[in-house]
């Protein structure tokens, strides 16, 4: 029996003397992970079945069914779901009629192949490399209006937005079925140690005798707004959890590899031992800023956190987004959507009057002694080969970085633009 589903059945056994956080909307994860003969047997009868490549976003929520990141879901959704989330962030239809979520998780293929499929024809889900990655068994093949989904998911639909571009780059037809997942691809073996699935996470806190736990979400390598932000959650919770998307990113970005080097020296230095862990997850990053707050947000409940810390411009890009959009989306749903609740940060910055970290709450002196530190700063002054302030980041974080940096040649670079809240 592999590592992964004795860790899955400790955590079910034991989740009802949990003191953690329930997982959303169901007592227990729900994992669609084949493991031994069954995914041996499920592998034989994908290379016999009609076949549906999956895009890198597609491939990232397969995953997420896989350890049960998604769960209560059982596969993609349906139409009637996809209106639901869409329009209300509900779903309404099935077994989880009623439940929040704040965004569609979809499968789409060429009008072509949705023609030739019926309800309840099983077709294997490949990945662009070709591995098989899972079968889905057709529930319903429908055509969903792109335009009215990137309005109310990204408040725009504007192609430039790269969210929007993912949704307006699918193909025709949306394809609603329930899945078996057949592997979590390259994530185990090339994060050995960050990759965690909730089950292990969960097992992890249980462990640490953590019962509340905060998730600080990151794509980037962590400056010293993050460090504070992540301190602060220190204070208020048992732990947190540094947690970073280890899927597909826009051209600009830091890859995975280097972030977590700059996280893991960070906290070797800079945090008390057994105050915060490291993990990673197989999302791409959808940039839907609001929307994408309140999704953290409740898959790391399955994850077993309490909190999620929700900052400026959490999930934005460009100026799509107020500073804050993503802190007061959570003021408008119910308070029984979510059992995970955000731990609000206002602005964080370096205050050279107080020398040291402060937020818009605790210091009293002039917006000209202070220093906004910014994910998108940091990115643009390192490309461009400029002086960064101390006040930044950590040196041994800048020196990472900075290598990384040095290996790449100054023409190859990405422009990385100061729009929104990273301007300021």
């Amino acid at each position: 029996m592999s590592q992964t589903l004795i860790q899955t059945q400790s955590q079910t056994q034991s989740q009802s003397k949990s003191k953690l956080v329930p997982p959303h909307g169901s007592a227990e994860l729900k994992p669609l992970l084949l493991e031994g003969d069954a995914r041996e047997q499920a592998l034989e009868l994908a290379s016999t079945l009609p076949t549906i490549t999956l895009s890198s976003r597609e491939r990232g929520d397969l995953i997420m069914f896989g350890i049960g990141g998604f769960t209560p879901l059982n596969g993609f959704m349906n139409k009637a779901n996809w209106q639901g989330v869409v329009d209300n962030m509900r779903l309404q239809s099935g077994d989880n009629e009623g439940l929040f979520w704040p965004i569609p998780i979809t499968l789409s293929a060429p009008k072509a192949t949705a023609d030739n499929l019926s309800q309840g024809d099983k077709v294997a889900l490949v990945a662009k490399d070709g591995e098989v990655m899972g079968i889905l068994t057709v529930e319903e093949t429908y055509t969903i209006d792109k335009e009215h989904e990137c309005q109310q998911v990204f408040t725009t639909t504007d192609p430039e937005h790269p969210g929007v571009q993912q949704v307006l780059d699918q193909d025709d037809v949306n394809i609603a079925g329930s899945v078996e997942v057949l592997s979590e691809g390259e994530f185990p073996t090339r994060y050995p140690g960050i990759y965690k699935t909730p089950a292990q996470t969960r097992q992890i806190f249980e462990e640490k005798n953590w019962k509340t736990v905060a998730a600080f979400q990151t794509r980037n390598p962590m400056h010293r707004s993050h460090e504070y932000l992540a301190k602060i959650a220190i204070e208020i919770c048992d732990g947190v959890m540094i947690h970073s998307l280890l899927g597909a990113l826009k051209p600009g970005d830091i890859p995975a590899e280097v972030r977590q080097e700059a996280i893991k020296t960070l906290i070797d230095n800079y945090f008390k031992q057994d105050t915060v862990i490291q993990a990673g997850y197989p999302l791409d990053m959808r940039y839907a800023g609001p929307r994408e707050a309140l999704l953290h947000a409740l898959f790391r409940q399955n994850y077993g956190c309490s909190h999620l810390i929700v900052g400026r411009d959490h999930a934005g890009v460009g100026d799509y987004y107020g500073a804050f959009d993503a802190q007061t989306i959570f003021e408008q749903i119910g308070k029984d959507d979510l059992i995970t609740q955000p731990l609000k940060i206002g602005w964080t910055f370096w205050c050279n009057a107080c020398n040291a970290m402060a937020s818009d709450k605790t210091c009293p002196h002039d917006a000209s002694e202070h220093v906004k530190v910014s994910g998108t700063k940091l990115r643009k002054a390192l490309s461009e080969d400029m002086e960064v302030p101390e006040n930044f980041s950590r040196p041994e974080v800048l020196e990472i970085l900075r290598n990384y940096y040095g290996s790449i040649a100054r023409e190859e670079r990405a422009e990385v633009k100061l729009t929104g809240a990273s301007a300021v």
